[in-house]
């Protein structure tokens, strides 16, 4: 009996835990506390003395301070830890922190969230749906920046400002970060194929055609075959493919040469791919032909018109991207003043973006898809709430917490957006470069995209 009351003892207070309102609670969900502990076990003075800020409270500061927005990184310290300390304090610490631990943390707390029976929307046929691309952030022109960092040709002169290239896998489903890279000098592309080695298991990656490629195909395909998993790739129009075999939906088994990466570019070997053609036409534009490579290479169990239309869904990451720059941090220049602290600052929105898709799944709580919570009102919803508690710890109780965080998840289910519309704007520049056309006016057409197997 006493071990039956114990386990049950245990078991209480771990779903309390879990329901623990908060932010600290919300990202001690994300990653656990042991983890986090192991991720900056190197925590410690010259002298040997406990530092007056710690790791892991300034790095959860700084995710907070990301989801709060307005007011100074030290403000939002003293708020979630009670502690004082100048912002300068605060920035040398920051110019201090090894990139291995913003790595680590990133690599624990990025994780699947979405499960097959509560969010089938994040699903395809029992894979779990993913997608990757890159983003560029902005950078200060401070003088250290400038130092390490060259700005890009522009059309005119150069760019404004130096760019900071981030790559995000992401879960399409619930806008929820399964893996990040972030370097300064290393391309978009040598990012996303690092990021290739930590695809889930059993899943479907969408990629654009910047990763349509036999070389990046290899690499998904051998990190696939590792796994469990499948990808389906626009690829590029003007690479050779020789058919080995068309198939009854029209698509067909294709080999396609990898070449070596350097030297005459000598074909070194050959893939086995699925490649579809397929057309696609939107009102009120000219039907576009795409080229998709997949592994999924039985066309009865995966039909091409199916993996054509799903291909879709990959836009899903632009609009992470959006939620990210224009709505969390509302702008893509960052504040950092050096290239080190700056890459903090966008893993800390990485993390950020894992809190709040991870609250959007608890709203929704499987009674709606949870790209029919909005984003903005959630953050809206979380910042003052965040707020009263940061405030208020001592003032209410954990059944007065527990009943805001029910009315909070309430009231985004009330809130819940209609069914998107089936629209496209045509692609326009304000200011005309090469061949695109000016923009004077916001045009949009709606309707229903259709699509043919060529």
């Amino acid at each position: 009996m006493r071990k039956q009351s114990a386990s049950a003892q245990q078991q209480v207070s771990k779903q309390n835990q879990q329901k623990a309102p908060g932010f600290l609670a919300a990202f001690d969900q994300l990653i656990g506390p042991s983890q986090m502990d192991k991720a900056v076990c190197y925590d410690k003075s010259p002298r040997g003395r406990p530092p007056i800020l710690t790791v892991a409270t300034l790095i959860k500061a700084l995710v907070f301070h990301m989801i709060l927005g307005a007011g100074s990184l030290a403000e939002h310290l003293g708020l979630l830890s009670g502690g004082k300390m100048s912002g300068s304090s605060i920035s040398e610490r920051r110019q201090a922190l090894p990139w291995e631990v913003f790595d680590r943390i990133l690599e624990w707390a990025l994780k699947p969230v979405a499960q097959e029976d509560k969010h089938p929307q994040a699903f395809y046929r029992g894979l779990r749906l993913v997608a990757i691309d890159g983003s560029q952030f902005s950078l200060q022109n401070t003088a250290q920046i400038l130092k390490q960092c060259s700005k890009a040709a522009a059309r005119r002169l150069k760019a404004a400002f130096a760019k900071l290239n981030a790559v995000v896998m992401l879960e399409i489903g619930l806008h929820n970060p399964l893996a990040a890279g972030i370097d300064q000098a290393k391309s978009e592309w040598a990012l996303a194929l690092e990021l290739v080695a930590k695809l889930p298991a059993k899943s479907l990656l969408l990629a654009d055609r910047l990763y349509g490629c036999a070389r990046f195909a290899q690499g998904l395909l051998e990190q696939c075959h590792k796994v469990g998993s499948y990808f389906l790739v626009r690829a590029r129009q003007q690479l050779k493919s020789t058919i080995i075999k068309k198939l009854s939906d029209g698509s067909a088994l294709v080999s396609v040469p990898l070449r070596a990466g350097s030297g005459k570019r000598k074909i070194v070997g050959h893939i086995i791919l699925r490649e579809i053609w397929v057309n696609i036409q939107r009102p009120g534009f000219r039907s576009q032909c795409l080229r998709l490579w997949t592994n999924l290479l039985d066309e009865k169990e995966y039909p091409a018109l199916e993996l054509a239309a799903l291909y879709a869904r990959r836009w899903e990451q632009e609009l992470y991207y959006r939620q990210m720059k224009l709505e969390l941090r509302r702008g893509e220049l960052l504040q950092s003043q050096t290239v080190e602290t700056a890459a903090q600052e966008v893993a800390a929105l990485v993390l950020a973006t894992a809190v709040i898709a991870t609250e959007r799944a608890a709203a929704a709580n499987g009674e709606c898809a949870v790209d029919r919570i909005s984003f903005v009102k959630v953050l809206q919803l979380l910042q003052p709430l965040w707020l009263v508690f940061s405030l208020g710890e001592d003032i209410l109780s954990e059944g007065q917490k527990q009943q805001l965080i029910d009315r909070f998840y309430a009231q985004m289910r009330a809130m819940v957006s209609g069914k998107r519309r089936a629209r496209s704007c045509p692609r326009v520049v304000r200011q005309p470069v090469r061949g695109w056309p000016r923009k004077t006016k916001n045009v949009s057409h709606e309707g229903e995209v259709t699509y043919k197997i060529k």
